[in-house]
């Protein structure tokens, strides 16, 4: 019995140091180990092997991930309040800058997202927001990127969710809207007439030209109003008929 307990007790310590001494790391995972503090090569997948009380690890999940940013009070440069909240899809590509250069890389990224989100958003109008959702998107995920590159993240994509108005501007917003169209309408009337106007002069500098060609219009305007059989038509002398009779 003595034999046994000697035995026993060291087979017990191995037992009780084997979960923590071998590790077993998925296809996506990776392992940040510390040696006495000092940070080792990063390992991983499959077995890896950590000598008890002076190595330990943290495990570093490397695909995409999902977070939401949560609505963001902007106001635009045309000074209109919205809310918006967006997607953002990141993940870590260097699993030993995620865990030593930032106490916490996910919170640390979605804090930027919020921050970047309003600076990027505020510089632009309401129009420019709701019509230019992909060219915003990436803007703010060009400047995510090129931030969170030092802490070992790659922002893949951002996603404008929702842009909702404030409901005491969506009246202001329509009757703003409405006089748009009418100065646009009036424009372009504007355009016509102003067209109109040069081809009456052209063709009236065409016609004093040309007497003939005065003599055929006044025929055809008599044509014209011969059709209408309701019409009395009253033909005026020309003025050449007239000087030979006097």
């Amino acid at each position: 019995m003595e034999n046994f307990g000697v035995f026993a007790f060291p087979l017990v310590v191995i037992l009780i140091l084997v979960p923590y001494i071998f590790r077993v790391l998925a296809e996506y995972e990776r392992a940040v180990v510390y040696t006495l503090g000092r940070s080792s090569p990063v390992k991983g997948p499959g077995l890896i092997i950590l000598i008890p009380m002076i190595q330990r690890m943290v495990r570093v999940d490397l695909r995409v991930q999902t977070m939401n940013v949560p609505s963001q009070d902007v106001i635009s440069r045309d000074n209109i309040a919205v809310k918006v909240n967006a997607v953002v899809y990141f993940r870590v590509i260097d699993a030993d800058k995620s865990i030593n250069q930032v106490m916490d890389y996910n919170r640390a990224t979605s804090e930027l997202s919020q921050t970047t989100l309003r600076a990027v958003l505020g510089k632009h109008e309401l129009d420019e927001m709701l019509s230019e959702r992909d060219k915003l998107s990436a803007d703010i995920r060009n400047l995510l990127d090129e931030k969170t590159e030092h802490w070992g993240v790659k922002v893949d994509s951002v996603e404008l969710k929702n842009i909702d108005i404030d409901p005491s501007m969506v009246h202001a917003i329509g009757r703003q809207a409405e006089a748009e169209r009418e100065r646009r309408a009036k424009i372009i009337s504007a355009e016509g007439e102003l067209q109109a106007a040069d081809k009456l002069v052209e063709a009236s500098k065409k016609l004093a030209s040309d007497p003939g060609a005065m003599q055929l219009r006044y025929l055809a305007a008599v044509q014209d109003m011969a059709d209408d059989k309701t019409k009395t038509i009253i033909l005026p002398l020309p003025m050449e008929i007239l000087k030979r009779l006097m």
